[in-house]
């Protein structure tokens, strides 16, 4: 997605990478430059998280992977940040659970989500949703209300990484269970979602399709167990202490 030649031998490989590929979405058009500053506010959450996934955190990534493959019509959700850090990553993960892959934006053009679902085309997506509009997200006054009828607005189960927290809460009061990939733990979209994952996308994303993989025979007695075991309010509170102490040994 970049052309910078970041050394892995370098200190801040994974933060500057990242860094590039935000870049590089907004130059190839996909990424707001709002997303800039987005990616930012993350970094400096996962530096205090110590840039590594918590126990807790690999936990509600195995029940997030539990609760795509229960679910009826899981969607995965993919704004401008998504698409330019993990596209091929989100192909994979709908692969694994057979999900949707669905665009929403808050700066929303036409070019921008052809844009957008071109770029996840090229990385293997076959069948790209939120072009048509033709379903509302009630409570919501701007462009996160549109959505595909027969993709987030007819979903059970929604995958939300990078969210906005008043869709997230919109989400919720329609009934949607939502697994949400966010490095603030007091967001409005963590405390919302019924599976909060406070981790990098980078991290958390290939993390849930690995569970997916590994729990593909498990049988639904065991994933709905995996389900009822995980406590968010434990998960939150985990990671919410390893910021506070701020221990980046």
């Amino acid at each position: 997605m970049t052309d910078v030649d970041v050394p892995e031998s370098h200190p801040r490989y994974e933060s500057l990478l990242t860094r590039h590929r935000i870049e590089a979405g907004v130059e190839k058009g996909i990424t707001s430059k709002q997303g800039l500053i987005a990616q930012g506010r993350g970094e400096a959450y996962d530096y205090l998280l110590g840039e590594r996934t918590l126990g807790s955190a690999d936990q509600a990534e195995r029940a997030a992977a539990a609760h795509l493959l229960l679910a009826d019509h899981p969607v995965l959700s993919v704004n401008g940040n998504v698409a330019a850090l993990v596209p091929g990553e989100m192909v994979e993960l709908a692969d694994a659970t057979g999900a949707d892959i669905e665009v929403n934006l808050f700066n929303r053009t036409q070019e921008r989500m052809e844009r957008i679902a071109d770029h996840l085309r090229e990385h293997g997506a076959e069948d790209v949703k939120g072009l048509t509009a033709d379903g509302r997200i009630p409570g919501l006054d701007h462009e996160r209300a549109k959505v595909d009828a027969d993709g987030i607005g007819d979903a059970d189960v929604v995958l939300v990484p990078l969210e906005d927290g008043d869709r997230a809460e919109a989400l919720a009061e329609m009934g949607k269970t939502e697994l949400v990939v966010d490095l603030n733990p007091l967001s409005r979209s963590a405390q919302t979602a019924t599976v909060p994952i406070v981790d990098n996308i980078i991290r958390a994303v290939p993390n849930v399709t690995a569970h997916a993989r590994d729990l593909q025979d498990a049988s639904e007695a065991d994933l709905r167990d995996i389900v009822a075991a995980f406590d968010r309010e434990a998960a939150l509170d985990a990671a919410e202490d390893a910021i506070r102490r701020g221990d980046l040994d």
